[in-house]
This record gives C-alpha cells, structure tokens and sequence, in this order.
C-alpha cells in the first residue's frame, strides 16, 4: 500500500511538472483593464523572446485595447454555424497544435457554441494547460460560482455563466486589477467600457458606486485567499498547526443545500483545506419514496459540490447524528458546516436531545460547528 501511495504521489508531480503554468486576472467588473493589462503582458514576452499568441481576446470595440492588439500574433478563431448564423469561437485544437509558449486566452466564464468540444472555455483552458502550454487568462468576480449568491444580493443580477472555485485555486499567479470606484465610474462616463447608449442604464443598474465598492472587496478578499493559499502551499510553518478539514452537511432542501455548499467552499477556500459534502439518506427519503424533484436538486447540489471541489459522502442512516459523529471521526473533521434549521418550536423541542448529542460531542472532540445563515 505504502509503495502505490509513494507511486502516486510521484506521478502526480510529475503529471504537475508537465502542465502549463496558469496566470488569472481578476477584476470586480467589466472595464476595471484586465484585457489592456494582459496584452501589455503579451507585448512585454514578445520582446523578451518568447512564443505568445492571442488565442482570444474580447475588445468590446474599445479603441484603447484595440490598438494595443496590434503587433501581436493571433492564432485565427473557429468559425461554426449556429441558428444559422455564422459565430467565432476559441480554436483549442490549432492552440494545442501550434504550442506557443504562452496562449491569451479572454472570457474565462464565457458559454461555447453547441458544436464545440467543451461547454464552457474554463474547460478548454484546463485541456490547454494539460498540453503543457501557458495560459494567462482574466475574469470578473461575479462570476466566481461560490460567490453566485453574494453578488445576486448585491447586484440584484443572478449570473449565469460561472466558474468553478477549483479552476481559480489552479493558478499559480493570481493578480487583482483595482481601480475605485470614481475611477471606474469616469471611465464609464467617458464611454471607455460601453458605447454611449448603453451608459445611463449600466450608471443606473450594475455601475451603482454602492455595487462597485462591495464587489472591489469581493474581488480583494478573493486575491488576498490566493496568496494566502500560495503561502500555505510554498513556504514552510509551523507543522503543528493544525490543518482545516471541513464537512458540509446537507438534506434534500435544495436552496439551503446550496446555500450551505457555497458558503463552506468560501471557508475552505480560504483556509486552503480539503472539504466534504454528506447527505444522510434517511428511511424516508429512499429513493421509492423521496420526490423526483427532490432527487434532482440532490444530484444538481452533487454537481455544483464537486466542481468548488468537495468530496462527496452519501450515506444510508436512521441517525443523522451518529453519521456525522462517524464521518467526522474517519475523515478528521475540525468543522462542521449546517444550514439555519428552518422548523418549529415543536420539532425544536424533539431534536434538543439530538442536537446536544452532536454538540457535546463535537466539543469533546474539538471540531467547530459552523451554522451558516
């Protein structure tokens, strides 16, 4: 057993040692120069030697980064057919063949074209880094999946095309764009993001100085969790400090499951540690007996845990409390993560005896019980 582990472990540095290195731009909104800034990195390769491409870059008809492009070498986009028009998209497979040092690669939220061979450019990102080419790439922090819920409460905007937390923690450099928020709302106002008839609504809606100032805090907490993770990972501590695993506990309510799941992939995010989704299948909610609906807001809440990067623990009990007590023993939980109990005063009186079974415990044991809101 402990020849295989130390087997694995050396195919997987060495599997890393192949793969490209991935720089991401972050920003807290459209306009901030994330796209400007990355190709002024490309024209800075390009004099030293190195092999950069633009495999795809977004000007929004902004004349600034338009010239900026000129001078640098575009690897010519994929031309598909869709509804019967003719759209442009990300050429991963001529990427992959031509092999530049360093690819530009823009809209790393972006949706692809039905036809393409990934969904989303995220995934065409990660098969580009598997080819062993650099990738720098940029994104918007509202489209950042476990912050989904924060940004729709500020923005009052549910995004729809998000990344996953894992695709984020895979880069090696993370580099915040900053401006304020007078100096994102001037360059608004001087027509420098959108055209002029688009800017009295976009003042009016996401370019609110309230919205800019709490997503321009997203987006440092987000950056300053990268470097945090960085140092975690590179440079030597104290190894008595005690390493954060965390246990997301979750039912069949899909809002609150998903809420839980989020909220916990934030804490681990920003601790650096391994984290796990449990669902306890209890008598009633077998699956002859559970709702389908129910049974695909599970398998949808499986999904999302897995692409922030949790492991997923499905167990069959008639005491939720026992399983978790079990799983926080095996597994070495320091936190436990549940939802708000949304249940009457009734209920409360007949669960007191299990929920002090579980904090007792878990107090003994010296593992955190988190209640998320």
């Amino acid at each position: 057993m402990d020849e295989r582990k130390s087997a694995e472990h050396f195919l997987d540095l060495i599997q890393k040692s192949r793969k490209g290195k991935f720089k991401l731009y972050i920003g807290m909104s459209a306009g901030v120069g994330k796209t400007f800034r990355m190709l002024q990195e490309a024209h800075t390769l390009l004099r030293n030697g190195i092999d950069v491409k633009i495999g795809y870059i977004e000007t929004h008809a902004r004349a600034e980064t338009h010239a900026i492009l000129n001078g640098l070498p575009i690897i010519p986009r994929r031309t598909l057919f869709y509804k019967g028009k003719e759209l442009e998209e990300l050429d991963l497979q001529a990427i992959i063949n031509l092999r530049p040092e360093v690819v530009i690669v823009d809209e790393l939220a972006h949706t692809n074209i039905e036809g393409s061979k990934n969904e989303k450019r995220w995934q065409d990102v990660k098969d580009i880094l598997d080819a062993g080419i650099n990738v720098i790439s940029a994104v918007n922090i509202q489209h950042i999946e476990s912050l989904h819920e924060d940004i729709k409460q500020i923005t009052s905007i549910s995004v729809q095309e998000r990344i996953p937390d894992s695709i984020v923690a895979e880069a090696d450099e993370v580099v915040n764009i900053d401006l304020t928020s007078e100096e994102l709302i001037d360059r608004l106002k001087d027509g420098k993001i959108y055209e002029q008839s688009k800017i009295e609504a976009a003042l009016n809606n996401f370019f609110k100085n309230e919205h800019i100032l709490q997503l321009r805090e997203l987006a440092l907490k987000e950056v300053a969790s990268q470097v945090q993770r960085k140092v975690e990972t590179e440079v030597i501590l104290d190894r008595n400090i005690k390493k954060e695993r965390f246990l997301a506990c979750i039912s069949s309510n899909e809002k609150t499951a998903k809420n839980i799941i989020r909220k916990t992939a934030r804490l681990a995010n920003y601790y650096n540690s391994k984290w796990y989704v449990m669902y306890v299948q209890i008598p009633k909610e077998n699956p002859d007996k559970i709702a389908l609906d129910k049974q695909r807001y599970l398998i949808n809440n499986f999904k999302l845990a897995t692409e922030l990067g949790a492991e997923i623990i499905k167990v069959k009990a008639k005491n939720t409390t026992k399983a978790i007590i079990k799983e926080c023993e095996d597994r070495k939980i320091t936190t436990v993560c549940i939802g708000k109990p949304h249940i009457t005063l009734t209920k409360i009186i007949l669960a007191t005896d299990t929920f002090n079974a579980l904090l007792n415990k878990l107090s003994k044991e010296n593992i955190d019980l988190v209640i998320l809101s």
